[in-house]
């Protein structure tokens, strides 16, 4: 059994859809007070619906992180609300597509200002809260695109989760005196919002290319984030975990063939 989270403060930011939602649904249901942050409080405001519906504690906030004017105010709303901040998910994240003879300068920044300046705003700001209590455990999004992977369209979105993870490693020896820990999950292909605008023939490509077969949930990440959130993952700091149902294994598209070969 894990050690119970119940009554722990999350900051989940980007949790008005998709990985973000999920991710803050499931910090709900173990009894989290969840701070649901997004661009659009509308939106915000409908999942916090959602987890107070389903018996859990919510509340929404209009946040971009990505501005350095914006950003310090989760904090601030999550103390008032409710007196701590013990968990961060920075999930944020956005990914337009445009291959490089086309992108443009103001199209990459943009990419990176949510994805990259975005996780580290986010982080600074609940910072002071985490060190007077000497305690705290940050959950980056990431991806396995960038890491290890690589889709043309994605180059500015790549370098961003890429360097996600840099970010990561060496503020894991910076928090560890105080007790903080901060990793990422990176996700491969996730069944949500969007994706299903694709069309079922491209998305049975995708699953195809996966050794399970399958896409993945957004329950199979939210669990991962809630597993890094725990007393149990307490000595782990700086690691990635990997969640794309073995995608990254084959070496090449033969190896899914010989996989039902008789």
């Amino acid at each position: 059994m894990f050690t119970t989270i119940a009554g722990r403060t999350a900051i989940v930011t980007g949790a008005s859809r998709g990985i973000g939602k999920g991710i803050a649904r499931r910090l709900g249901e173990v009894g989290c007070n969840v701070l649901i942050i997004s661009r659009s409080l509308d939106a915000a405001e409908r999942v916090a619906s959602e987890i107070k519906a389903g018996g859990g504690i919510a509340s929404a906030a209009a946040i971009d992180v990505a501005d350095p004017a914006q950003a310090p105010r989760m904090a601030e709303i999550a103390l008032d609300r409710y007196g701590t901040i013990d968990i961060l998910c920075a999930n944020a994240g956005i990914f337009p597509s445009a291959r490089l003879d086309q992108l443009t300068a103001e199209e990459f920044d943009s990419v990176l200002a949510t994805n990259l300046r975005g996780t580290f705003l986010s982080v600074q700001a609940c910072l002071p809260a985490m060190m007077q209590r000497r305690a705290g455990r940050i959950v980056l999004t990431s991806s396995i695109t960038g890491p290890v992977t690589g889709f043309p369209g994605w180059s500015h979105y790549g370098a961003s989760k890429a360097g996600q993870l840099g970010f990561m490693r060496t503020a894991a020896i910076e928090l560890a005196p105080s007790h903080i820990t901060i990793n990422a999950v990176m996700p491969g292909n996730i069944a949500r919002e969007g994706l299903v605008d694709l069309g079922s023939e491209y998305t049975a490509k995708m699953a195809n290319s996966i050794p399970m077969r399958r896409l993945g949930t957004v329950a199979d990440i939210a669990n991962a984030v809630l597993f890094f959130s725990s007393d149990e993952a307490a000595y782990i700091t700086g690691q990635t975990l990997v969640i794309d149902g073995g995608q990254v294994l084959p070496e090449s598209l033969m190896a899914l063939e010989q996989m039902d070969a008789p």
